[in-house]
């Protein structure tokens, strides 16, 4: 099953792998991700009612979710309402050494459902 990232973030290579696939209007979606003044509680319903119809009307039943935490709680509300299971990547540290470069990147490991 497709997941729709509904995140800021293009999708990792492991995600992608997993079905992660990204929105008709990338650009429009970290717009309503993006809060550049203190939001007041009808703006982050209005955000979240918007991200909810974006997973809708592209018709995914599972969507990658993340983002400010304020928004997020309504979100997942939303996104239930409607069928549409909301999910966080979960990622784990890991130590790559290459040229004799150690350097920590983030693996994604899977999904948490909530």
């Amino acid at each position: 099953m497709k997941i729709l990232n509904l995140t800021q973030h293009l999708a990792s290579q492991e995600q992608i792998e997993e079905g992660v696939v990204e929105p008709k209007n990338k650009d429009f979606v970290k717009e309503l991700l993006t809060f550049d003044e203190l939001p007041v509680k009808e703006e982050i319903q209005r955000r979240a009612t918007e991200l909810t119809k974006i997973a809708m009307n592209e018709g995914y039943k599972k969507v990658m979710i993340g983002g400010a935490p304020y928004l997020m709680g309504l979100l997942e509300l939303t996104l239930k309402s409607q069928g549409i299971q909301p999910l966080y990547a979960f990622s784990k540290r890991v130590s790559i050494e290459k040229d004799g470069v150690k350097t920590s990147v983030f693996k994604h490991i899977g999904f948490v459902e909530v």
